[in-house]
Order: structure tokens, then C-alpha cells, then sequence
């Protein structure tokens, strides 16, 4: 895994290197004073918001399971237009106003509802196991109040939440390794489960990312969580050991054409993934790759439509050279004439 990822930082600077010669407004980080990443893009009263996690210097050792990315609040950003102006609003959320949590504010996002903006957070707890809070706010800038209570059987990282045409709300959420959703395996947080499943596990089913219908409220989870299953063009479940094409992290659903499109990152092998299905629940079948390795080693991303465009938002490390500060980016994405996603290399 070290000796591929050291090719990909590799190839992916002599790519960054042609592409800013030829795109430049494609490749250059939309906001350069804070370093922020896991960019969550929403388009609210005509106007695109973006949530990021903010990352900070840190004085811990790199390890498996992020130790070293410490965040501990949320800006909120926005723009009129993409390649216009991008506003900071400053600082939405701290973790000091979260009665619950005690460090690492990771990826979030944002839904409107009920005349209502809820900012939906991973964060560690008192005890170190990551929850999801949720704050709200009347203004898509913040500030947002935090719940006093993380959701309800809420556990790991990366929410998304996903309103459907008639009005249903979903969350999905999950991440291995860190994000500790391999804690969970067996139903309780056992913390044994370090990094994965480990060795005897890998011609299984892999881990999957973790779905609930929301309540009215927005609040609370209106089910257990359940499985996403993503199968392969057999109608398959991928296997813990297709980590090309498996789920780690930061999982987004958009609709296109009437189809649900669930996005993730592959977490190890640095790919941003797809796969398509007709129901939010899924299944989803995997269909191919949406972004190659950026330089650094998270992905993560979030694709939003536009003025009749689409646009996948996502991060790396070019401008620091460290995995843990990061800077956010936008390209546009494509299609073909079948609905499939255009590989983008950045």
C-alpha cells in the first residue's frame, strides 16, 4: 500500500502540473488563509454554501486512525458563482458549544427543512468513540446551536443527508478505519476492531456504509440504521479485499434522471467511487470511478448542481504537502450520454 501511494503522490503532482497549465481556474484552491477540507456543497436561496471540516497544525503522530486531524470547528464559505468570490462567514460551530464532545470535529453537512438549516457533525465523545451531533440554525451561515445529546444510535463519521423529491430525509454515514465503523461489527463498540475486520475476513462481504430514514424533526433517526449494499455487475456484494472498489468513507447520494447515485471514497486505494440504484436505500451497483488519487492521502468529496451544471467539490494537499492540511476544490462534472460518470485526474 505505501510503495502504491507514493507512485500516486507521484503522478498525481506531474498531472497537477500539466492541468495547471492548461485549467488553472480548475485546480487552484477555493479558499487559501484556512485550510479546510471534506467540502460539503449545497445551493440554498440561489446562492452555493459549502461546509467544511477546518483543519489545524497538529501536534500528534500520523497513525491509522487520523489521530492527527484535531479540528475543532466549522467556517461556512459561499459563492454566487462558480470561480466568483468565495465568502467566509466565519466560524458556524466550536467544539467548546458542544456539551457532548471532546475533540475531532470531522466531515459534516448541512440539509434546510421546516424553515430550518441543521448542521449534521461526527465528533468523539468523552469516552473517545465518534457520535453524530447535529446543531441548527435560520441562517444558512450560522451561528448554529448544538443539540445537547448526540442522535440516538448514531455512531463513526461522515453524515449525509439526502432529501428526496417528496420531502423524505436520509442519513447515511460511516467510515472504517478511524471512523470506526468496524467497532460496530458485532452490533456494540468493541475497540479491539482496530483498522478492519482483519485477516479471515477478507473474502467476505465488505463493510458497508449505514443508512436511516430521519423523523419530521430532523433531529432523530425514524429507524435503525441499516446496511448500503453495493454490488458488483454480477449483482454481487463486494468483497472486503476489492478495496478499488469497496466503501471506506465519506459517503454522498445525488439523483440524476430519476436515479440514485451513491458516492464514496475507497479510503486506501484514494479513489472516489459510484454506483447506481432506484431507491435511496439501494442496492446500488458499483459503475466506475468519478475522481483518480488526488495528492494526499483522504478523498472526499460532494457533487451539486448548479445553473444547469454539475459539480463535484472535493480536496488535497498540494499547497501544504501534509496529509492533514488540506485545501477544498471544484471541477465541473460530466457525463455521457448514458448518465455514466466522466473519470475526472486531477
Amino acid at each position: 500500500m505505501i510503495s502504491f501511494h507514493k507512485l500516486m503522490l507521484a503522478f498525481g503532482a506531474g498531472i497537477g502540473s500539466l492541468y495547471a497549465q492548461q485549467a488553472p481556474s480548475q485546480v487552484g484552491p477555493l479558499v487559501s488563509d484556512l485550510y479546510t477540507a471534506d467540502p460539503s456543497a449545497h445551493v440554498f436561496n440561489g446562492r452555493i454554501y459549502i461546509y467544511p471540516s477546518h483543519d489545524v497544525e497538529a501536534d500528534v503522530q500520523q497513525d491509522d486512525e487520523g489521530g492527527h486531524f484535531q479540528m475543532r470547528d466549522y467556517h461556512v464559505y459561499s459563492m454566487d458563482k462558480i470561480g466568483g468570490k468565495v465568502t467566509d462567514h466565519g466560524i458556524a460551530l466550536d467544539v467548546k458549544n458542544v456539551p457532548w464532545a471532546e475533540k475531532q470535529m470531522w466531515a459534516p453537512d448541512v440539509a434546510f427543512k421546516n424553515g430550518t438549516y441543521y448542521l449534521y457533525f461526527p465528533a468523539k465523545d468523552r469516552e473517545g468513540v465518534f457520535r453524530i451531533g447535529v446543531a441548527t440554525s435560520t441562517s444558512p451561515t450560522g451561528p448554529f446551536i448544538a443539540e445537547p445529546k448526540p442522535i440516538p444510535g448514531s455512531y463513526s463519521i461522515d453524515p449525509a443527508v439526502f432529501i428526496d423529491r417528496d420531502g423524505t430525509s436520509y442519513m447515511y454515514l460511516g467510515g472504517i478505519w478511524g471512523g470506526q465503523l468496524q467497532r460496530w461489527f458485532r452490533g456494540s463498540y468493541d475497540k479491539s476492531l482496530m483498522t478492519d475486520l482483519g485477516k479471515g475476513y477478507e473474502n467476505d462481504p465488505a463493510l458497508n456504509a449505514k443508512v436511516a430514514k430521519m423523523k419530521g424533526d430532523m433531529l432523530t433517526f425514524d429507524e435503525p440504521l441499516r446496511d448500503v449494499q453495493i454490488l458488483d455487475e454480477y449483482g454481487k456484494p463486494l468483497l472486503a479485499s476489492d478495496n478499488k472498489r469497496r466503501f471506506f468513507e465519506g459517503a454522498w447520494l445525488h439523483q440524476f434522471n430519476g436515479k440514485y447515485y451513491f458516492s464514496y471514497s475507497t479510503g486506501d486505494t484514494h479513489l472516489l467511487c459510484y454506483a447506481e440504484g432506484t431507491s435511496p436505500y439501494g442496492p446500488f451497483t458499483y459503475k466506475g470511478v468519478i475522481m483518480n488519487p488526488v495528492k494526499g492521502w483522504t478523498t472526499h468529496h460532494s457533487i451539486v448542481e448548479f445553473k444547469g451544471k454539475w459539480y463535484l467539490f472535493y480536496h488535497d494537499s498540494a499547497k501544504s504537502g501534509k496529509t492533514h492540511l488540506r485545501n477544498m476544490k471544484v471541477r465541473e462534472l460530466l457525463r455521457d450520454k448514458q448518465g455514466n460518470i466522466e473519470t475526472i485526474t486531477p
